[in-house]
């Protein structure tokens, strides 16, 4: 086998990728102790498959693609404890965006129009709710969750310190929660 000629530096990871996975994470798993230990699962995974890393993609892309399958795998435990075998993500990255289904085994649920509209509602109250709450930290809040930008990104262009940043987004997602409690489940 050939030496890979496609240069990582898993030194430099958890400076330079940590706090986009751990966005990337929570968002999708809601919890900071699982979000941190699917990172800490990622970046091991990529330490033991660095020999595989072909540079068709920049390292942080290829890292997202190890944490996807992280936060499949650990739905897939959850849902394999609840009888389920189906795991659906959505996603959006710089590259792709989409749904993610893995492993669907014989299974009479199929997401009917009702469904679909469903969706459709939650997102409208999402984005509804987002609209109510203060305008810095909602429009924080979408650039860091929903547009994924990087933490010094926002940092800079709001003049905050990460330890800020995440305040804030702390603050949003309260606010949101509050609103959506109001909106969505009455």
């Amino acid at each position: 086998m050939a030496e890979n000629t496609h240069q990582i530096n898993p030194d430099r990871w958890v400076d330079d990728y940590s706090d986009y996975l751990f966005n990337y994470a929570i968002v999708r798993v809601n919890d900071r102790e699982i979000a941190k230990d699917l990172i800490s699962e990622t970046f091991l995974a990529g330490l033991r498959s660095k020999k595989y890393f072909k540079g068709e993609a920049t390292e942080r892309t290829w890292l997202i693609s190890i944490l996807k399958r992280k936060i499949i795998d650990h739905y897939r435990k959850i849902n394999s404890k609840k009888g389920q075998a189906e795991v659906k993500i959505n996603y959006t990255d710089e590259d792709q965006e989409g749904e993610w289904l893995e492993e669907k085994v014989a299974d009479n649920f199929e997401q009917s129009a009702e469904d679909n509209l469903v969706n459709n509602e939650l997102g409208a109250a999402i984005y509804d709710c987002l609209d109510k709450i203060n305008p810095k930290h909602a429009k924080i809040f979408k650039m860091k969750t929903i547009d994924n930008f990087d933490t010094e990104v926002i940092c800079n262009e709001f003049g905050i310190t990460p330890s800020n940043l995440w305040v804030i987004i702390h603050r949003a997602r309260t606010a949101l929660a509050e609103c959506m409690e109001e909106k969505w489940l009455k």
